[in-house]
This record gives C-alpha cells, structure tokens and sequence, in this order.
C-alpha cells in the first residue's frame, strides 16, 4: 500500500511540475488587453508524460515476472518452509492498481497533447496579431509614435495606466493610445462592434422652477461652519427667493427651458487647499465668497437644474469618473454634467486629476473669480512670453468663462450677488428709526482697527461708534475705549445695527465686499477711504499673484463709479479736513 500512495504521489508531483505552467497561463489577475504569445514547455511536458507512461509499463512488466515466479512449482517447494504462500497473494492486487494508474496517466497524456495543439495554434494567431503592433505611421496621428515611445519609458508611473489595461507591451500601447486616449488609430484587428445607426436622443428633461428650498438645503451637507452659514443666509432670504422666482415664472410663460445637469464644487472650501475660511466664520473672518455661493446654489437649484455639491476632492472624483491613480489618464466615463461651477481651488484640482479630460470639458466649466481675469494672463503662451504667468493664471479658457464678483471688466461675465429687497413698510420704518449721529465699522478683526486711531478721534466727536469686531474673552486692545463693540453678530442682528446707523465707515479692507451695498440697502451712507495711488497687482501685497492688473482706486470701487453720492462718499483718510468735512455733510444728508 505504501508502494502505490509512493507511485501516485510520484505521478502528481510530475504533473503539476509539467503542467503548471500551461494551467496558469491565463490568470484571474490578466488585464483585457493582456496578449499572451507564447505557451511554454510545451513539448518539455509531453516528453514528461510519455516517460512516466513508459516507465509505469516497466514496472508492471516486472511486476508480472514476480507473479509468474509466485506459481512456479520449484520455488514454493524450496521456500515453503520460510515465505507462506499468502505473503504473496497481494501481488495481483497490486498489479491491477499499477494498470489502473498507468491507464489514467495514457488518458492525461491524451489529454494534455490535445490543449497543447489548441495552445500553439492559438499563439500563431496571437503572434500574427503580435506583428500588427508595430507603431503605425499615420499622418493623421503624427503625435503617435511620441506617446507609444513615452509609454513604454513611463507606463508604470502612474497606477491609472494598469487599471485601463496597460502592461507594458507594444499592443496595450497601442490600445491605449487609440481607444482611451486619442493618439494613435484604432488597430484593425480588435473586435470593434460595427457602428450602428444611432437613435435620436431622448427629449431633455424640462426645467421647472421650484417652490421649496428644503432640497437644497439637504444637498449642500454639514460639517462645515461655512456651509452652515450659507444655509442660514439661504433659510433667511428664502421667502425673497420665491417671490423672485414667481415673478420670473409669469415673465417666462410658455418658454421652454432644458433642465442641465451642474455639478457645485466649492475648491476653496475643500480640505487639500486648506480651508482657511471655514474657521475663521465664527472669528470675523471674510464672507462675500460664501454670500456669493449661496445665492449662486439658490438661484440655480430655484432654476430647476439638477445639482451636485462638492466640498471634498475625494467627492468631485467620484462625480467625475476619476480612475484610481495620480491623474494622468482621462476620466472613465464621458462627463456626466453639462455645467460645473467651480473656483480656483477647484480648477486646480479638476486638471490635476481630470489627465486629458481637462482640456476635452474645459468649456464647461464656470469660474467664480471674485477680483476677475485679463486675457493677458488667462492665454498661456501670451503670459510666458510677456512676464504675465501667476499662480493663478493662464488657464486658456474662454475669458467670459470667469465669473466675478462685480463688474470690473468686460471681458469677463458678471455674476454678483444678492441684497435684501425692503418693502414700502420697511422702508419708512427704517427711516424712521435712524439715528443720525450713529456709526458702524465695516471689519470684523481686530487688525483692521491698527492704526486708524486718528481719524477714529475726528469722527468720534461727531458720532455714536459702534464695532462688530471678535474677541473671545478679553476686548481687542485695538479698538479705542470710546467704541461701543457689539461682538460678532449674527446676520439678522448686523441688519439691524445697520438699519439705526447713519453711516458705514470703510477702512480700506476687505476689498470688493457684499457689505457696503447691504449697509446702503438699509439706509446707510458708506464712506470710504481713496487710495492714492491706487492698489494693484504691481505695488499691493493682496494683489500679487492675481491674474488682473487693474488698478482698485478706493475699498470699492463699484460703490464708487456706479452708486456714488449722497450713497457712498470716497475721501482722503490722510487728509483730515477732508474727512471732516465730509462726516459734517453725511450727518446733514437725507438719503
């Protein structure tokens, strides 16, 4: 018994040794575009089995020789005595166990010789293939040859390369560079699916505008305290929203309107580019990008356009079809959105994992830039040879494809934002109400109060001055004793305080805010500091790297141009009869 578990274990060992190759020749791990071309050991294996065949016949020869010598009469009368006749009775079992191995072994051997003939014709059509990948020379992919030679120098750079099949030969080169990228032609020998006909597409869906917020709301998430802003800046204005959308329902009457699928991705609020902002909301910190953002979610989502809204790059990926690696392949699938709004941060962060996909979508894309973009520094090849490139610049898109704050340019699209609607008894109530030796200071931090001591002084003999400035314990060195500071307020409660006050003072920054025109909304008079000369670009600190060289002559400059007086009076804070003067003629003014 133990002879023949021997032989049998002897027979299994040589076979997988001989065959196992040929039985891992396809893996579960091979990539669809995986060629193999050669089926190794082939005839090694066959050899094997017809020795293990032969010597199996061997030993059951000899074995008949040792039963035949059982029967003979001389031996069992000279060894009676010392070997009883039952000693030798398992030999012919043992022999038809020997048959039985030797038999299989011929019908694996018959076997094995059949997969190994499928196997090499097989490969003579692989290797007539293999000769089809050699890199075509088509003019009309001059770029080809280039992409497959930087291929096989760099496939394995980027995990991306693997996961859409690329496994280092020549063909998956090719079948990459033709069927996922676009470089070179489709190789003739691939099973493409003739193109059908195709049906007409299905009539888009129509844009209905909405009556309910509630939605929106649950799209834009938590977890943040800038989203938790927006959602309050959202809820309070939501009643002056409807009416707005009601109004333009009646004016659109009848037209028809596709309703687009946008994907809102909010780069700056995203954790890679640090999000600087979502902690300072409760500490005085800027607003005006997150005022911008929550009106531009309400308006499209009251439109009736389907949205998506990102704040994570690992969700803008998934939205995207981004495949796993570093970035460098396309997406996987065609991009699901016919509009994406984004900023900078998000720009950045769509190039970098979008590979070529990038330049394919990027005419739907829509910058919310709230300081704006020259066409000097969006056209690369215009802004590397003029001393124009910045951080944030040329991006080669569409100039009207950035979308600010306000309308600083025509050569980009004005976006905006919202400001409170009073009614006819709001109004009068305000009017009033308000105080007219009262004033408000338009900053937040205790930093902007640094230095403005002076003028502070002149004004406070004429006015009641009141702060909004943060503090957490103790009151902000910077602010002078005679100014009543209120704190961080809450939203409702600043409209407030705006709606007593009779003037909003500037101190040159925040830059371009939505403050001073909600402060005019509610009565105020804004004053305002002229910079002379004015800030830009080339001689401002907050400027530098900006893609603008326009110069910013006051803290804002739409106030400026397209309000001005009585609304919004720019002085010069150096000069201090001059701003005297003008507080006397505010205090005097009805507006």
């Amino acid at each position: 018994r133990i002879f023949v578990l021997g032989i049998g274990f002897f027979t299994l060992c040589f076979l997988m040794t001989s065959l196992g190759g040929q039985f891992s020749a396809k893996r579960l791990g091979d990539s669809p575009f995986t060629i193999r071309t050669e089926v190794m050991g082939a005839l090694e294996s066959r050899g094997v089995l017809r020795r293990m065949s032969d010597m199996l016949e061997m030993l059951m020869k000899r074995m008949d020789i040792l039963a035949r010598l059982e029967n003979s009469t001389d031996f069992h009368k000279g060894e009676e005595a010392r070997f009883p006749l039952d000693r030798f009775q398992p030999a012919a079992g043992l022999m038809e166990r020997i048959q039985a191995i030797a038999q299989n072994v011929s019908d694996i051997a018959i076997k094995v010789d059949q997969i190994l003939r499928n196997s090499l014709l097989n490969g003579k059509v692989v290797d007539g293939r293999r000769d089809q990948c050699e890199v075509p020379r088509d003019p009309k992919y001059p770029d080809c040859a280039g992409k497959v030679e930087w291929m096989r120098a760099r496939w394995t750079s980027d995990p991306c390369y693997a996961f859409f099949g690329v496994d280092g030969t020549e063909c998956s080169f090719l079948i990459y560079l033709s069927e996922v990228e676009w470089f070179c032609p489709p190789l003739p020998w691939r099973n493409r699916t003739a193109a059908l006909p195709s049906s007409p597409p299905l009539p888009r869906v129509q844009a209905a505008f909405r009556s309910d917020m509630a939605h929106l709301l649950e799209l834009i998430g938590t977890g943040k305290e800038s989203l938790s802003f927006m959602k309050k800046r959202i809820r309070h204005l939501a009643q002056q929203w409807l009416r707005a959308a009601r109004r333009l329902e009646q004016k659109l009457t009848g037209r028809q309107r596709d309703q687009k699928h946008i994907l809102i991705h909010i780069g700056f609020l995203t954790e890679e580019s640090g999000d600087v902002f979502s902690p300072r909301v409760l500490k005085g910190g800027p607003l005006g990008e997150m005022v911008q953002w929550a009106d531009i979610l309400a308006a499209l989502f009251l439109l009736g356009h389907s949205l998506r809204v990102t704040v994570s790059l690992k969700e803008l990926q998934s939205h995207l079809g981004v495949p796993p690696g570093r970035g460098n392949c396309p997406l996987t699938s065609p991009l699901p959105f016919d509009l994406i709004y984004t900023d900078y941060h998000g720009l950045q962060q769509m190039k970098q994992h979008m590979g070529l996909s990038f330049k394919k979508y990027r005419c739907r894309v829509r910058v919310i830039d709230t300081f704006g973009t020259e066409p000097a520094y969006n056209h690369e090849e215009y802004a590397t040879l003029r001393g124009y490139r910045t951080n944030w610049g040329y991006w080669n898109l569409q100039p009207t494809q950035f979308m600010t704050m306000f309308p600083h340019t025509p050569d980009n699209s004005f976006m905006g934002f919202v400001s409170e609607e009073l009614n006819k008894t709001e109004r009068q109530f305000i009017k009033s109400n308000k105080v007219s030796s009262m004033a408000v200071v338009y900053g937040k931090e205790a930093s902007i109060w640094k230095g403005k001591e002076k003028f502070l002084a002149i004004l406070n003999k004429y006015m009641e001055i009141h702060g909004t400035v943060y503090y957490e314990t103790q009151r902000p060195p910077e602010v002078p004793a005679f100014v009543k500071n209120h704190g961080l307020l809450p939203q409702h409660e600043f409209q407030q305080l705006l709606r007593k006050a009779k003037l909003f003072i500037g101190f040159g920054f925040p830059y371009e805010g939505p403050a001073p025109l909600e402060a005019i909304a509610n009565g105020c008079v804004f004053l305002q500091a002229r910079f002379n000369p004015p800030h830009s670009s080339l001689n401002h600190e907050f400027f530098r790297g900006k893609p603008t060289s326009r110069e910013v002559s006051s803290q804002h400059p739409y106030a400026e141009d397209f309000i001005g007086k009585p609304h919004v009076w720019t002085v010069d804070y150096n000069n201090s009869e001059e701003f005297e003067a003008a507080v006397k003629t505010i205090m005097r003014t009805q507006v």
